[in-house]
């Protein structure tokens, strides 16, 4: 009995004290306490990433112009949808619930402020896009400011953007609608630009380049509507679209400081519109492919090119959304249409919406940063922008007779300049300042 007893005295006297302990206790839970302060700050100081993007998205949109018409929605992806946060805005807080969504909002109408230039001042717009030296009566188009909700757009200064391109060069690259946007920046541009210091050449049919000597800056068109190769076969001149190869002016994009890019419209043409006849991968002929089967195939052999020829501490790239047509099927045919669409009117999408898909998917899998401009839904509103039958057809002007069949020459895909187009250049110069800024 007297060695069981020394035992267990052995025993308890080896143990650590008790776990609580009131001085035990009290230093767990002043722990504790710390712990979770330390915690809460840091959450308030650097938000989840993904709180980041719903936040930028979930601002309510304002009662007004324009603001519940069925258009297809800005995408829902953080990075493909750009947030601004410039200086002098009511969002310029450190806070990221303050930040917009510049592709979310109205328009208002705002006649002292546009439009941004004079086409009788700009001599390098085309007959197809001048639409008031081709006789348009009205001019209202022309005075709509684009309101993000949120936030204001940083307001156009030309003088300020040459000095920003001081030494750079920038490539838009595209279809007859980048051209569209092409035309808007060069115009933009030479507002402010010494008339005399300023040119701009036609290298080819599918090359033009415009040049600010004071500036040395360099802006240039390269007409490529699939972004991949179309070539005419010798012997039957069949047409074929290469999709695993970049067209020949592809080189020529290289070390740009600045790329717009853009495809869509022309995958979706049928019968005599169409213009290949064959579609070829590697060495294989094939007219059987579905078009976006062949348009996602195009797109993975661009974003290759991008992804192995672009430095992006050097080049920011951009890839320009549809731009929405306003025809009979679209319910909001643009012919004689002098204001937006509004709140009550109906829009109808005709664009399928898998290849805006496709897009989306193949811009967030890259490995270099592309900025989504997001134009589709802010451009729908504007069915009364287009060059109906103010405009050319194959290099000549319509005929007044022409212009009494809408029916069968308006058209309502290209945007009247001044126009539409400036503001997706105001979208544009925006994204670049705001990166400008960024990493200042």
């Amino acid at each position: 009995m007297l060695q069981y007893s020394f035992v267990m005295e052995y025993y308890f006297s080896s143990l650590p004290p008790p776990l609580f302990s009131r001085r035990w206790l009290l230093l767990s839970l002043a722990a504790l306490l710390g712990y979770l302060l330390l915690c809460f700050t840091l959450h308030r100081i650097f938000p989840a990433p993904n709180a980041i993007a719903i936040a930028s998205l979930s601002f309510p949109r304002p009662q007004g112009e324009l603001d519940s018409t069925p258009l297809p929605p800005a995408p829902q992806v953080s990075h493909l949808a750009p947030t601004a946060n410039f200086p002098g805005n009511d969002s310029g807080k450190e806070s990221a619930e303050e930040k917009c969504n510049l592709f979310e909002g109205r328009w208002v109408h705002d006649p002292r402020r546009y439009p941004l230039y004079r086409s009788q001042r700009c001599p390098f717009l085309s007959d197809q896009v001048s639409c008031q030296r081709s006789g348009r009566p009205d001019s209202d188009y022309e005075r709509w400011r684009w309101q993000p909700n949120g936030c204001d757009l940083p307001r156009f200064n030309g003088s300020e953007t040459l000095e920003r391109w001081r030494g750079k060069r920038v490539v838009v690259v595209g279809d007859s609608l980048n051209r569209n946007m092409w035309e808007s920046m060069i115009c933009m541009l030479y507002s402010a630009a010494r008339r005399k210091r300023v040119y701009v050449k036609n290298r080819s049919a599918e090359h033009k380049l415009f040049r600010a000597l004071d500036h040395d800056c360099t802006v240039e068109f390269f007409w490529s509507p699939f972004l991949v190769e179309l070539k005419e076969r010798e012997g039957d001149r069949a047409k074929i679209l290469h999709l695993d190869n970049l067209p020949a002016s592809a080189r020529f994009w290289r070390g740009a400081d600045v790329m717009v890019f853009n495809t869509g419209h022309w995958w979706t043409h049928h019968g005599k519109m169409r213009a290949w006849d064959y579609f070829q991968l590697r060495e294989e002929l094939t007219e059987e492919m579905e078009p976006a089967e062949a348009f996602n195939r195009a797109l993975r052999t661009w974003a290759r090119w991008v992804d192995r020829n672009v430095d992006p501490r050097q080049t920011s790239v951009f890839f320009r959304s549809i731009s929405p047509e306003h025809k009979r099927e679209n319910l909001q045919w643009c012919y004689n249409q002098t204001r937006p669409i509004s709140d009550d009117e109906r829009y109808v999408w005709q664009f399928p919406k898998s290849m805006v898909t496709l897009v989306e998917r193949t811009l967030l899998r890259m490995r270099t940063p592309v900025r989504y401009l997001n134009v589709t839904r802010l451009s729908g509103f504007r069915r009364d922008a287009h060059t109906g039958v103010y405009t050319s057809r194959q290099g000549k002007l319509l005929t007044p007779e022409q212009r009494k069949e809408p029916e069968r020459f308006a058209d309502c895909s290209h945007w009247c300049l001044p126009g539409l187009p400036d503001t997706w250049n105001e979208l544009l110069f925006a994204s670049l300042l705001e990166s400008s800024l960024t990493t200042s």
